[in-house]
């Protein structure tokens, strides 16, 4: 069985998507990516890529706790790059969401993301 998570301290979902989907079978939460629009306003918020890693991360709380989980509880990201540039940046700012024990990880360079985002991070997380 899954089980459709929504909430309104993320971004709606920009398409025919869910925001995650907990899955019953194995007590995981898999969450869709996630881009550094503002829920208040539905606009990527302002600034580069230290400014949207930081909102992409704070949404990808919301719809944790909304699920359940926790930052804490990520077991895998995929974080997807307009700019390989961009990692050092990104880099910064994802670890301080992660100071101990950071999940396993892989970046990769993308040609385009959805509204121009610099950033898009996925994440599979443990249901506590």
């Amino acid at each position: 069985m899954k089980k459709v998570i929504t909430t309104d301290q993320a971004p709606n979902a920009l398409g025919p998507y869910s925001q995650a989907i907990i899955s019953s079978k194995n007590g995981m939460v898999y969450t869709a990516g996630q881009i550094g629009i503002n829920p208040g306003t539905g606009e990527i918020v302002q600034g580069g890529i230290k400014e949207q890693t930081k909102q992409v991360l704070l949404n990808l709380r919301a719809i944790l706790e909304a699920s359940g989980s926790k930052l804490d509880n990520i077991v895998k990201t995929t974080v997807f790059l307009n700019n390989m540039n961009d990692f050092a940046d990104m880099n910064e700012v994802y670890g301080t969401f992660f100071p101990e024990n950071p999940p396993a990880r892989s970046t990769v360079e993308v040609t385009k993301l959805p509204k121009d985002a610099k950033v898009e991070i996925e994440a599979v997380a443990l249901i506590t």
